[in-house]
């Protein structure tokens, strides 16, 4: 099994906390949905005819494309690729975007899961973070969908935003169970380079929670997610039973996946390649019949340092078994030796030998996975 990403490159606006790959216009949009059908057709062959599982369309604002755009990228996916029976497909989408006609017609053309941008129900934190959406559309996005038949709801939510406190916060989790959302994936807010936040940052204009502030905003979200019956299978990722998200979690699996448009990434086992940045560049490397991207050949270091980060992640951890049976006793007594003082300092626990981190260690995560690698 494998899975194909497709990366919409168009927004409305950029958001101010966003670094993803976007342009703020529609000029190009007609001109893009072709050349992504061309790089469907010459990337053919790049899974090895492995039927695909999952497909996911991230941006950017998937949802901004208009239906007849959507149906033709996925008849050309159906055309060139073999699609399992069971497949599960994906539109990342704004509030604003879903009305109830679009909803309708998009369900017809096979997406049955939703990753709903609302980053947050509260109006003020939507006008700082330069969203589009006020918190009544959000509501009603979801229930509209709802209505049309989506039971796989996911919705994406943010903490650690300047001035939010742990009251609010609370009460941003606790809509979404009252809207019986079936997925949540909620992340700590970075502030990175080339974002409106970051300029924020450097001017000292924006009041960020403390390092302790933002932990109790993870452990209320742990603690309310896990009352109200999700499973917390991945460090952000939070999800009622039967409705954990395939595309991610085949990623952290080490499954092949396919990505298409500006700035996808694929993987294939043993190299990665990724597309430039560019969305003029990308139409005009398609134009020419060749696809603007670079490559890489995975090295066993650079394998073993990939394993260690997509495992770490999740529930699962990492399986000592495995690691010892797919990169050898060298690799396996290294990290043997590096868990050590985790595991002395409760940021990691050792379950039948899977290495988990608890959920001190999840907060603390991107310090704890580099201290890992192995170069």
């Amino acid at each position: 099994m494998a899975g194909i990403y497709l990366h919409i490159p168009f927004c409305r606006g950029k958001c101010a906390y966003c670094d993803f790959y976007s342009v703020a216009t529609s000029k190009y949009q007609e001109d893009f949905v072709k050349a992504l059908g061309k790089e469907i057709h010459i990337q053919k062959d790049y899974l090895q005819n492995e039927p695909i599982q999952t497909i996911y369309f991230g941006g950017g604002t998937p949802s901004l494309l208009k239906t007849d755009q959507l149906d033709y990228i996925i008849s050309e996916i159906k055309k060139n690729f073999k699609l399992e029976e069971n497949k599960e497909i994906t539109l990342e989408a704004n509030p604003d975007d879903l009305t109830h006609d679009y909803l309708k017609s998009i369900r017809q053309l096979g997406f049955n899961r939703l990753s709903i941008g609302i980053q947050s129900f509260n109006d003020q934190d939507l006008k700082r973070m330069k969203r589009k959406h006020t918190v009544n559309q959000a509501i009603s996005s979801i229930r509209y969908a709802q209505d049309i038949g989506f039971n796989n709801i996911s919705i994406d939510l943010i903490y650690g935003l300047p001035d939010l406190n742990l009251k609010d916060w609370g009460t941003n989790i606790d809509k979404a169970f009252d809207l019986n959302i079936q997925h949540i994936s909620a992340y700590h807010l970075t502030i990175e380079p080339k974002t409106l936040f970051y300029k924020y940052y450097q001017n000292d204009k924006l009041n960020l929670p403390t390092e302790k502030e933002s932990l109790d905003q993870f452990k209320m979200l742990i603690a309310k997610t896990k009352e109200n019956g999700f499973l917390h299978y991945e460090i952000s990722n939070f999800a009622q039973d039967g409705s954990i998200s395939l595309h991610n979690t085949n990623y952290w699996m080490g499954v092949k996946y396919l990505g298409l448009g500006p700035s996808a990434h694929s993987y294939n086992l043993t190299s990665r390649q990724w597309n430039i940045q560019n969305l003029r560049g990308y139409l005009d490397g398609i134009l020419k019949g060749k696809i603007p991207n670079e490559q890489e050949i995975l090295t066993e270091k650079e394998k073993f340092n990939e394993f260690l980060i997509t495992s770490l992640r999740t529930m699962c951890g990492i399986s000592t078994e495995r690691l010892k049976k797919e990169f050898g006793k060298e690799y396996y007594d290294f990290f043997i030796t590096k868990s050590k003082k985790y595991l002395s300092n409760n940021l990691m626990i050792n379950i039948a030998n899977n290495f988990i981190l608890t959920e001190k260690g999840m907060f603390i995560s991107d310090s704890i996975m580099q201290d890992f690698f192995h170069d």
